[in-house]
């Protein structure tokens, strides 16, 4: 990017000095364009989509790659992808809407709501409060089986079953010790939802957050649907010999609350531009939102708040947002205070160790161009 103001620089001072024959600059590298051509060409994944807002809310999508690594078809322009645990966002705000509206305790323990539930080796329900699971900080282990779900990736899998999965295994450590992503919180976060409300966690989603917003792309599938149901890129694994295999179609059952969900990007950023704007949170509830912790495992300075991470930039400030990984598909993306929002996807997971930090950097590159 110096270069590249370097270069401008040069021809401005050029055209202004040199006889009006000289030839005038030609236009400015599209920066975003550029990080996805290098998420195809270097980290091999087939494709790459982003959609951009900036401050004057102006919005650009972008696509590069394949939409299919078989027949090279185009990737649809802001094609629907699986988003993995930007779900988590999703599930944190149903929570604390409910938490506005006095039928759940923030501080309150897990047991207040599933009595006798959450028992194990170092686990109890009684010492676990709703806040540390939004937050990350109640100990509980992951009851993810990364393997299992590559090897069979169209099994329908119960809440029930994913909780004993976790449940079988030792505390990480005790609650609001210190900060460790697991799934395991916001599968406990569902249930709460479920038990409070008296309905499906998906339907509680879509009436407060999709319906309430108008994300036209964004759905919670429900049980047993494997399909994206829009136009959407195919989404690989990327196997360590250069190789792909297809998992666009797969159960996200075993992702529920913490992620199952489909969107687009455009309507990622909308979501979030949404929630930071106050259109789904009190200020109070917004408040305890980004009130971060320490999560430094997701990189230097990173914050974790209630199901909403913060990134500093690299011009100053932070990006909001979360991000998130499934079988097929990464999210990367940020929004800013100041109204600059970006959503970057990848059909490839899991791919290359450094993919995922490349994406990071396209936020940061993008955000601060």
């Amino acid at each position: 990017m110096a270069a590249t103001v370097t270069a401008v620089a040069a021809a401005v001072v050029a055209g202004v000095l040199a006889p009006s024959t000289t030839a005038s600059a030609g236009p400015r590298p599209d920066v975003v364009q550029q990080r996805l051509d290098a998420l195809v060409k270097q980290d091999g994944v087939p494709a790459a989509l982003a959609t951009v807002k900036d401050r004057d809310g102006r919005t650009r999508t972008y696509t590069a790659g394949v939409g299919d690594a078989t027949t090279k078809a185009k990737v649809p322009v802001d094609g629907q992808i699986r988003i993995g645990s930007n779900t988590k966002t999703f599930t944190a705000v149903v929570v604390l809407q409910l938490v506005a509206e006095g039928r759940i305790g923030l501080d309150a323990d897990v047991d207040t709501y599933l009595p006798g539930l959450v028992r194990g080796d170092g686990i109890d329900g009684r010492s676990i409060t709703v806040r540390q699971l939004l937050q990350q900080t109640s100990g509980l282990p992951d009851y993810m089986n990364p393997a299992g779900v590559l090897g069979d990736s169209k099994r329908y899998t119960e809440p029930r079953e994913l909780l004993d999965a976790a449940l079988a295994r030792k505390a990480r450590f005790a609650p609001g010790a210190r900060w460790e992503y697991s799934n395991t919180n916001y599968l406990l976060a569902g249930l709460i939802v479920q038990k409070v409300t008296g309905r499906p966690v998906g339907e509680e989603i879509t009436k407060r957050v999709i319906e309430r917003i108008g994300l036209r792309h964004t759905s919670f599938p429900l049980p047993g649907d494997m399909t994206i149901p829009e136009a959407h890129p195919k989404g690989y694994l990327l196997a360590a010999d250069g190789s792909l295999r297809d998992y666009t179609e797969l159960d996200p059952s075993w992702g529920w609350a913490a992620g199952a969900m489909i969107s687009t990007n455009t309507d990622l950023t909308r979501f979030y531009e949404a929630l930071l704007g106050g259109r789904l949170l009190p200020a109070a509830q917004l408040a305890q939102m980004r009130a971060t912790v320490p999560a430094d495992t997701l990189g230097t300075g990173v914050g974790y708040g209630l199901g909403l991470i913060s990134r500093p930039l690299s011009c100053g400030g932070v990006a909001w947002g979360h991000g998130g990984a499934i079988p097929g598909y990464e999210t990367s993306g940020g929004t800013t205070d100041d109204g600059r929002s970006v959503s970057i996807s990848v059909t490839a997971f899991p791919g290359k160790d450094d993919t995922v930090q490349h994406e990071e950097q396209a936020v940061d590159a993008v955000l601060c161009r």
